[in-house]
Protein backbone atom coordinates (compact mmCIF):
# COMPACT_ATOMS: atom_id res chain seq x y z
CA UNK A 1 0.00 0.00 0.00
CA UNK A 2 1.32 3.31 -0.63
CA UNK A 3 2.02 5.69 1.89
CA UNK A 4 2.16 8.80 -0.08
CA UNK A 5 -1.30 10.36 -1.71
CA UNK A 6 0.57 11.83 -4.79
CA UNK A 7 -2.40 12.82 -6.56
CA UNK A 8 -4.40 12.94 -3.81
CA UNK A 9 -1.99 16.26 -2.23
CA UNK A 10 -1.25 17.14 -5.52
CA UNK A 11 -5.51 18.21 -6.29
CA UNK A 12 -5.68 20.16 -2.97
CA UNK A 13 -2.79 22.27 -3.66
CA UNK A 14 -4.12 22.69 -6.82
CA UNK A 15 -7.32 23.43 -5.70
CA UNK A 16 -5.75 25.78 -3.12
CA UNK A 17 -3.56 27.99 -5.74
CA UNK A 18 -6.85 27.82 -8.11
CA UNK A 19 -8.49 29.76 -4.97
CA UNK A 20 -5.65 32.60 -5.11
CA UNK A 21 -3.45 30.60 -1.95
CA UNK A 22 0.46 29.88 -1.63
CA UNK A 23 1.31 26.26 -1.18
CA UNK A 24 4.90 24.70 0.02
CA UNK A 25 5.60 21.63 -1.67
CA UNK A 26 8.15 19.30 -2.27
CA UNK A 27 10.23 18.70 -4.98
CA UNK A 28 13.32 16.86 -5.70
CA UNK A 29 15.79 19.73 -5.15
CA UNK A 30 14.23 20.87 -2.26
CA UNK A 31 10.89 23.14 -1.32
CA UNK A 32 9.56 25.53 -2.74
CA UNK A 33 6.70 27.96 -2.81
CA UNK A 34 4.23 28.41 -5.59
CA UNK A 35 1.22 30.29 -6.60
CA UNK A 36 -0.93 31.07 -9.77
CA UNK A 37 -1.80 34.76 -9.32
CA UNK A 38 0.00 38.28 -8.73
CA UNK A 39 -1.33 38.57 -5.44
CA UNK A 40 -0.05 34.59 -4.24
CA UNK A 41 3.22 35.18 -5.73
CA UNK A 42 3.74 39.11 -4.46
CA UNK A 43 2.74 37.48 -0.95
CA UNK A 44 5.64 34.65 -0.66
CA UNK A 45 8.10 37.51 -1.99
CA UNK A 46 7.07 39.59 0.65
CA UNK A 47 7.64 36.84 3.54
CA UNK A 48 11.12 35.53 1.82
CA UNK A 49 12.43 39.05 1.67
CA UNK A 50 12.86 38.93 -2.06
CA UNK A 51 13.81 41.70 -4.17
CA UNK A 52 11.38 43.13 -6.60
CA UNK A 53 13.40 42.45 -9.63
CA UNK A 54 14.21 39.00 -8.91
CA UNK A 55 12.02 36.44 -11.10
CA UNK A 56 9.81 33.44 -10.24
CA UNK A 57 10.21 30.22 -12.45
CA UNK A 58 6.94 28.08 -13.71
CA UNK A 59 7.16 24.41 -12.94
CA UNK A 60 6.64 22.34 -16.34
CA UNK A 61 7.03 19.33 -18.18
CA UNK A 62 8.40 18.22 -21.47
CA UNK A 63 4.80 18.81 -23.39
CA UNK A 64 4.60 22.62 -21.75
CA UNK A 65 8.71 22.76 -22.35
CA UNK A 66 7.58 21.82 -26.53
CA UNK A 67 4.20 24.30 -26.38
CA UNK A 68 5.57 27.40 -24.34
CA UNK A 69 9.44 27.99 -24.72
CA UNK A 70 11.52 28.66 -28.68
CA UNK A 71 14.70 26.89 -28.79
CA UNK A 72 16.22 25.35 -31.72
CA UNK A 73 16.04 21.58 -33.26
CA UNK A 74 19.69 21.00 -31.10
CA UNK A 75 18.53 22.54 -27.93
CA UNK A 76 15.71 21.11 -27.62
CA UNK A 77 17.54 17.61 -28.22
CA UNK A 78 19.30 18.74 -25.21
CA UNK A 79 17.25 19.10 -22.70
CA UNK A 80 14.93 15.72 -23.95
CA UNK A 81 18.57 13.84 -23.61
CA UNK A 82 19.01 15.67 -19.71
CA UNK A 83 15.10 14.89 -18.74
CA UNK A 84 14.28 11.62 -20.79
CA UNK A 85 17.55 10.03 -20.85
CA UNK A 86 18.93 11.07 -17.87
CA UNK A 87 16.20 11.68 -15.72
CA UNK A 88 17.71 14.47 -14.30
CA UNK A 89 16.31 18.04 -12.93
CA UNK A 90 16.86 21.54 -14.74
CA UNK A 91 15.39 24.67 -15.35
CA UNK A 92 15.82 25.77 -18.16
CA UNK A 93 15.78 29.64 -19.64
CA UNK A 94 14.89 30.56 -23.38
CA UNK A 95 12.39 32.97 -24.97
CA UNK A 96 8.83 31.57 -24.79
CA UNK A 97 5.48 32.37 -26.13
CA UNK A 98 3.57 35.36 -24.75
CA UNK A 99 0.62 34.48 -26.58
CA UNK A 100 0.18 31.08 -24.35
CA UNK A 101 -3.12 30.83 -22.50
CA UNK A 102 -1.48 29.74 -19.48
CA UNK A 103 0.51 32.27 -19.26
CA UNK A 104 -2.45 34.89 -20.20
CA UNK A 105 -4.34 32.85 -17.72
CA UNK A 106 -1.53 34.04 -15.12
CA UNK A 107 -2.52 37.98 -15.93
CA UNK A 108 0.24 40.58 -17.21
CA UNK A 109 0.93 41.52 -14.00
CA UNK A 110 2.50 38.16 -12.53
CA UNK A 111 3.98 37.30 -16.14
CA UNK A 112 5.83 40.57 -15.62
CA UNK A 113 6.87 39.59 -12.06
CA UNK A 114 8.46 35.83 -13.64
CA UNK A 115 9.65 36.57 -16.96
CA UNK A 116 13.16 38.86 -17.79
CA UNK A 117 13.73 40.32 -21.16
CA UNK A 118 11.94 38.37 -23.07
CA UNK A 119 13.00 34.92 -21.54
CA UNK A 120 10.74 32.54 -19.15
CA UNK A 121 12.48 29.91 -16.82
CA UNK A 122 11.11 26.87 -16.58
CA UNK A 123 11.75 23.70 -13.85
CA UNK A 124 11.50 20.60 -15.22
CA UNK A 125 11.70 16.75 -13.61
CA UNK A 126 12.37 17.85 -10.15
CA UNK A 127 10.13 14.64 -8.81
CA UNK A 128 6.83 13.32 -8.64
CA UNK A 129 5.06 15.29 -7.10
CA UNK A 130 6.14 18.40 -9.11
CA UNK A 131 5.19 16.22 -12.58
CA UNK A 132 2.14 15.32 -10.82
CA UNK A 133 0.85 18.73 -9.98
CA UNK A 134 2.58 20.15 -13.03
CA UNK A 135 0.09 17.87 -14.52
CA UNK A 136 -3.05 18.61 -13.29
CA UNK A 137 -2.80 21.80 -13.25
CA UNK A 138 -1.80 22.09 -16.79
CA UNK A 139 -5.62 20.22 -17.81
CA UNK A 140 -6.96 22.72 -15.33
CA UNK A 141 -5.63 25.77 -17.25
CA UNK A 142 -4.08 26.76 -14.02
CA UNK A 143 0.25 28.15 -14.11
CA UNK A 144 2.28 27.66 -11.51
CA UNK A 145 4.85 29.58 -10.70
CA UNK A 146 6.95 30.00 -7.79
CA UNK A 147 10.45 29.92 -5.93
CA UNK A 148 12.14 28.42 -3.32
CA UNK A 149 11.04 28.30 0.10
CA UNK A 150 13.21 29.95 2.40
CA UNK A 151 14.08 33.54 3.27
CA UNK A 152 16.78 35.37 0.74
CA UNK A 153 19.75 34.38 0.76
CA UNK A 154 19.94 31.76 3.06
CA UNK A 155 20.03 28.39 1.58
CA UNK A 156 17.73 25.95 -0.32
CA UNK A 157 15.73 23.85 2.46
CA UNK A 158 15.09 20.10 2.33
CA UNK A 159 12.96 20.02 5.27
CA UNK A 160 10.04 21.76 6.19
CA UNK A 161 10.78 21.83 9.92
CA UNK A 162 14.09 23.70 8.35
CA UNK A 163 11.39 26.33 6.67
CA UNK A 164 11.64 29.67 8.50
CA UNK A 165 8.26 30.16 10.45
CA UNK A 166 7.36 32.89 8.84
CA UNK A 167 8.18 31.18 5.36
CA UNK A 168 5.82 28.53 6.85
CA UNK A 169 3.19 30.66 7.82
CA UNK A 170 2.60 32.58 4.18
CA UNK A 171 1.01 29.37 3.02
CA UNK A 172 -2.18 28.18 2.67
CA UNK A 173 -0.91 24.73 2.17
CA UNK A 174 2.36 22.94 3.14
CA UNK A 175 2.82 19.48 1.60
CA UNK A 176 5.69 17.77 3.85
CA UNK A 177 7.06 14.63 2.07
CA UNK A 178 10.16 14.83 4.26
CA UNK A 179 13.64 14.92 3.42
CA UNK A 180 14.12 15.90 -0.24
CA UNK A 181 16.34 13.48 -2.63
CA UNK A 182 19.18 15.77 -3.71
CA UNK A 183 19.83 16.95 -0.11
CA UNK A 184 23.64 16.52 -0.31
CA UNK A 185 23.91 18.77 -3.24
CA UNK A 186 22.48 22.04 -0.57
CA UNK A 187 21.71 23.55 -3.40
CA UNK A 188 18.46 23.94 -5.88
CA UNK A 189 17.88 23.02 -9.55
CA UNK A 190 20.74 24.01 -12.19
CA UNK A 191 19.56 26.54 -14.40
CA UNK A 192 20.65 26.91 -17.91
CA UNK A 193 20.04 29.44 -20.95
CA UNK A 194 19.62 27.16 -23.39
CA UNK A 195 19.88 29.86 -26.20
CA UNK A 196 23.60 30.30 -25.32
CA UNK A 197 24.49 27.68 -23.03
CA UNK A 198 25.57 30.13 -20.05
CA UNK A 199 25.30 28.59 -16.79
CA UNK A 200 22.66 30.75 -14.67
CA UNK A 201 23.22 28.69 -11.34
CA UNK A 202 24.80 25.61 -10.67
CA UNK A 203 22.82 23.34 -8.55
CA UNK A 204 22.06 19.98 -8.02
CA UNK A 205 23.24 17.16 -10.60
CA UNK A 206 25.53 19.67 -11.87
CA UNK A 207 28.58 17.26 -12.54
CA UNK A 208 26.17 14.93 -13.75
CA UNK A 209 24.38 17.35 -16.38
CA UNK A 210 27.86 19.01 -17.30
CA UNK A 211 28.86 15.31 -18.52
CA UNK A 212 25.96 14.31 -20.83
CA UNK A 213 26.32 17.68 -22.52
CA UNK A 214 29.65 17.43 -22.63
CA UNK A 215 29.52 13.78 -24.38
CA UNK A 216 26.44 14.04 -26.14
CA UNK A 217 26.44 17.67 -27.72
CA UNK A 218 30.47 18.57 -26.98
CA UNK A 219 29.57 21.86 -24.84
CA UNK A 220 31.60 22.76 -21.99
CA UNK A 221 30.05 23.74 -19.16
CA UNK A 222 32.77 26.05 -16.37
CA UNK A 223 33.85 23.45 -13.68
CA UNK A 224 31.41 24.03 -10.68
CA UNK A 225 34.32 26.10 -7.76
CA UNK A 226 32.51 23.96 -4.87
CA UNK A 227 30.06 25.49 -1.80
CA UNK A 228 32.87 27.20 -0.07
CA UNK A 229 33.35 29.16 -3.37
CA UNK A 230 29.91 29.19 -4.27
CA UNK A 231 27.54 28.17 -2.03
CA UNK A 232 23.97 29.31 -3.35
CA UNK A 233 25.42 28.38 -7.15
CA UNK A 234 25.02 32.01 -8.48
CA UNK A 235 27.58 32.52 -11.25
CA UNK A 236 26.98 36.20 -12.26
CA UNK A 237 25.79 38.89 -11.11
CA UNK A 238 24.48 40.27 -14.39
CA UNK A 239 22.10 37.32 -14.69
CA UNK A 240 20.81 37.00 -11.05
CA UNK A 241 16.89 37.69 -12.12
CA UNK A 242 16.09 34.53 -11.56
CA UNK A 243 17.95 33.15 -8.94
Amino acid sequence: MAVLDIPGDAARAVATVRQGGVVIMPMDVGYAGIGGCHDALMRFFRAKGRGAHKRNAMLGNLDLHDDLQLLDARAKTMVRALVEDHDLPVAVISAFRQDHPLLRALGEEALAASTDGGTLAMLLNAGRFEAEITRQAAEQGQPLFGSSANATGTGTRFRVEDIQPEIRAAADLVVDYGLQKFHRYRRSSTMIDFRSMEVVRIGSCYEVIADVLKRSFGVELPPDPGLDALPSGHLREAQRAYV
